[in-house]
């Protein structure tokens, strides 16, 4: 097989980790050159990459409106350099508001080469008559929870279900057997400035409720960045709550490991989390714009991917006007408090995570995008 050229779109960081390990797993069982936009792990691979996630890592609708400009000249740029090199493929990873509407520009400037979707987006969420737009654009879904493959081949888009990477990259963590500790509580904001300062005054607020029902409690939290790691340390001095907090001693992934309950911001991390076996509280606050719009679109009962691949309420949220410091410190009391609702939750999460394959995810979508240029019998 001669090179093939590929140009991948990334525009978080969680895409740009999946990027690279796809990228990896290419290289590795071809010859294959590598352009696009992504983030620091894939330009490392390929230099003809550009980081752009300083930029394009937004969230919430208000953000993107605030970057309007810029994400248009971003879309005009990138639908033109495409065009003009004509690369044998473009492999979209996640990012749909960017992406989604890149694959129609292309298709409609008449690019013929291969447009392959990796990580489907969550349109099945939101707008589920885009699946059928989708169909017309894509030669290639991918997907990474088992019940997407259905909604998309029902539409006639050729998909695959890979696996969901974090089967992979969390093997390790599993594999070091890290003991839970009584008493020890996960408090998880998320990854973002804004995600902190939206959810860690809450979570706060009911680590001093819960330390009045169990005075020796203890809490463990970290931030995505050393920066990050610092603004929690901060408003943890400022609740005098630093005695009852370990702060940036441990990865998300060793709390989530060690702690016997917690409470998680919506996002990858409620996934690892159960994966993890962290029996946990998902918890989210967005500006009200961007609620009253998800409110509006939304086509499905739940935020967390957990209450979503089980169709129920696995895990409780507590969202908007209810990530509230008393209703959240009862959930977790009640965690804490009932050591068999704990273990039935542990169950659930079990039978859920078993869903999402064995692992393997990159190295079959690997498979998957290389034989994208065969036709299938």
């Amino acid at each position: 097989m001669r090179m093939k050229n590929l140009f991948l779109i990334a525009g978080e960081i969680s895409g740009d980790t999946h990027g690279a390990a796809l990228m990896q797993s290419l290289s590795s069982s071809g010859d294959w050159r590598f352009s696009g936009l992504g983030g620091p792990e894939m330009k490392r691979l390929a230099p003809e990459v550009e980081d752009w996630l300083a930029d394009a890592a937004v969230l919430g609708l208000w953000e993107v409106l605030k970057k309007y400009s810029y994400f248009r000249r971003e879309m005009d740029e990138t639908a033109d350099a495409i065009l003009s090199r004509k690369p044998d493929g473009v492999v979209f990873i996640d990012y749909p508001g960017f992406n989604l509407r890149l694959a129609k520009r292309l298709r409609h400037g008449g690019f013929r080469g291969k447009l392959i979707y990796y990580i489907s987006p969550q349109v099945w969420a939101w707008k589920k008559g885009r699946i059928r737009v989708m169909a017309e654009l894509l030669d290639l879904m991918i997907c990474i929870f088992p019940f997407e493959k259905e909604l998309y081949e029902s539409s006639g888009l050729r998909t695959l279900f890979s696996g969901h990477p974090l089967v992979d990259s969390l093997a390790p963590v599993k594999a070091r057997g890290i003991v839970r500790e009584e008493g020890l509580v996960a408090l998880l904001p998320g990854s973002r400035e804004r995600e902190i300062s939206a959810l860690f005054p809450v979570m706060l607020e009911a680590a001093k409720l819960l330390r009045t029902r169990f005075p020796d409690l203890r809490f463990a939290t970290t931030g995505a960045t050393p920066v990050l790691t610092e603004r929690l340390r901060a408003m943890i001095r400022e609740a005098g709550l630093e005695n009852a907090f370990e702060v940036g001693v441990s990865s998300s992934h060793e709390i989530m490991c060690r702690a016997t309950a917690g409470v998680v911001a919506s996002g990858t991390a409620t996934l690892e989390a159960a994966c993890l076996g962290l029996p946990y509280v998902l918890t989210y606050k967005v500006a009200w714009l961007t609620a009253l719009v998800a409110r509006r679109v939304m086509s499905v009962r739940f935020l967390g991917i957990v209450n979503v691949m089980a169709d129920r309420e696995v895990v409780k949220e507590l969202l908007q006007e209810r990530a509230d410091g008393a209703l959240i410190a009862d959930e977790v009391g009640h965690l804490i408090e009932d050591s068999e609702a704990r273990r039935r939750l542990q169950d659930e999460l079990l039978a859920v995570v078993e869903k999402l394959g064995g692992g393997g995810s990159h190295e079959r979508a690997a498979l998957a995008v290389a034989a994208a240029w065969v036709e299938p019998s």
